[in-house]
């Protein structure tokens, strides 16, 4: 597998030219990358009008992923859900505002997303709403969503593996968007890894028309780099489209020691990464028949995720968190339910011997008393999703917020899934969801009436 990307910046950096171009360090060592990071300067391509070294590394893993094309993002996910729900909107030809049919737990980068582009939402919610993450559906459910609506949805769009590493049965929702003639997109951040198990289980094999990936998540790509996938049998207009909606929503100085961690990273995928995945996944695996030997509960997930259930072992998510902090690990996220750790094949035999002792040595304690599930947030909406966002607003405390229309989703990374969406009234059901996930503060649309709302 070729390296194109990595193979010009190297020799540029060993050329000794003076480089009278950006960045502004010159490539002198400060943090000691420098030498590496450069600009759209003559050979080294641009992104987003890719016809030399960097198309020739998306062609090579266009092969790895078997799509019809894939596009670098520089940019994370965040960049790529944006130009996947712009496609929608740019092959919309009948005058009307797009209307995607979404599975609840998105990412607020979707929400932007329709913001910007003044997009519509009919939200799928699970039948059991057990946690802000998670929302998992049947095909059957998917189904009888798109034959309640008043018109067809412009595309399905899933979150598959969620924050909690549930998996949603991709095959079988895209079966149902066949049938309708709906392109189904996935948000699978966490899953680019999914294309090289035993079986490829990644949303493009499974019938997805559209993909985001944020290789940084799962593979050895620096923070930032994602892939935007188009299958094979997505509508041409898909294909032709990828490369405008991209640069609508991105920098025009893209990171080059990112891209250069994609164009690497394919030299990994091509060069036994399977075999060293299946190591890993067998490590892990150890670690969960310890855990269910020591009668510590964890959640069924994705392969590359332990999800602990913490309130079963009788803890908070973040008491583990930092019961493992003060052990040298750091997790990838923790709530008051749940503590998620996170692995790839690039974690070495410490880690695993680290954690295995820690959690073998996790002092028992009773579990948490069960609680009665908190209630389904009833939905009502005030304004699109586009309005709310760019409405003068304030910051107000939660308990003060019912009966307002949040604003934009005041939401930290991770997990970065709201509670309410922007211009939905905020309810004394969604307070106390604020409330379980210590929310203190909501931004509301401001100087809206409550009999303007009613209206």
């Amino acid at each position: 597998m070729k390296t194109p990307i990595v193979d010009f910046v190297k020799r540029y950096a060993e050329s000794d030219i003076s480089r009278f171009h950006m960045p502004g360090h010159k490539g002198k060592a400060h943090l000691g990358c420098e030498a590496l990071d450069i600009t759209e300067i003559d050979g080294a391509d641009v992104l987003y009008s890719a016809c030399g070294i960097i198309e020739k590394s998306e062609e090579y893993t266009s092969s790895l992923f078997h799509s019809a094309h894939t596009f670098y993002s520089a940019e994370g996910s965040s960049l790529v859900i944006k130009a996947m729900l712009g496609i929608i909107k740019s092959t919309k030809k009948d005058g009307e505002r797009p209307i995607i049919l979404a599975a609840r737990n998105v990412h607020k980068a979707f929400i932007y997303a329709c913001a910007l582009l003044d997009l519509d939402v009919e939200w799928l919610f699970p039948k059991h709403f057990t946690h802000l993450c998670t929302c998992n559906l049947t095909k059957e459910d998917v189904k009888n969503a798109i034959c309640r609506m008043s018109r067809k949805p412009d595309a399905v769009y899933l979150t598959s593996p969620d924050y909690l590493g549930q998996v949603q049965d991709i095959r079988g929702i895209s079966e149902v968007c066949r049938t309708y003639d709906i392109p189904l997109l996935v948000d699978n951040a966490h899953g680019a890894y999914l294309a090289f198990l035993e079986e490829n289980r990644h949303p493009l094999a499974l019938g997805a028309s559209m993909c985001s990936d944020s290789a940084h998540k799962t593979l050895p790509v620096l923070t930032g780099g994602a892939y935007l996938h188009i299958a094979k049998d997505a509508p041409k207009t898909f294909l032709s489209q990828a490369r405008t909606m991209l640069s609508l929503f991105a920098s025009t100085s893209p990171s080059y020691l990112i891209l250069q961690s994609l164009d690497l990273c394919n030299a990994y995928l091509a060069n036994g990464y399977g075999k060293k995945l299946a190591d890993c996944i067998e490590k892990v695996e150890s670690i969960k028949k310890m855990l269910d030997e020591k009668g510590i509960f964890y959640e069924k997930s994705e392969p590359l995720k332990l999800v602990l259930n913490a309130k079963r072992c009788g803890y908070t998510g973040e008491e583990l968190a930092r019961y493992l902090r003060e052990r040298k690990m750091e997790i990838e996220f923790s709530d008051p339910d749940f503590a998620v750790l996170m692995f790839t094949p690039e974690n070495d035999e410490k880690d695993f011997t680290r954690l295995e002792n820690a959690l073998a040595s996790l002092p028992k304690r009773e579990p948490f008393r069960e609680e009665k599930p908190l209630p389904i947030p009833n939905v009502q909406t005030a304004l699109s999703v586009r309005d709310a966002v760019f409405s003068p607003k304030k910051t107000v405390p939660v308990e003060d917020a019912v009966g307002k229309v949040c604003a934009s989703p005041l939401v930290s990374c991770p997990p970065a899934v709201p509670i309410v969406m922007s211009g939905e009234v905020i309810t004394k059901e969604a307070v106390a969801w604020f409330a379980h996930y210590e929310t203190a503060l909501v931004e509301i649309v401001d100087g809206l009436s409550n009999d303007m709302i009613l209206k």
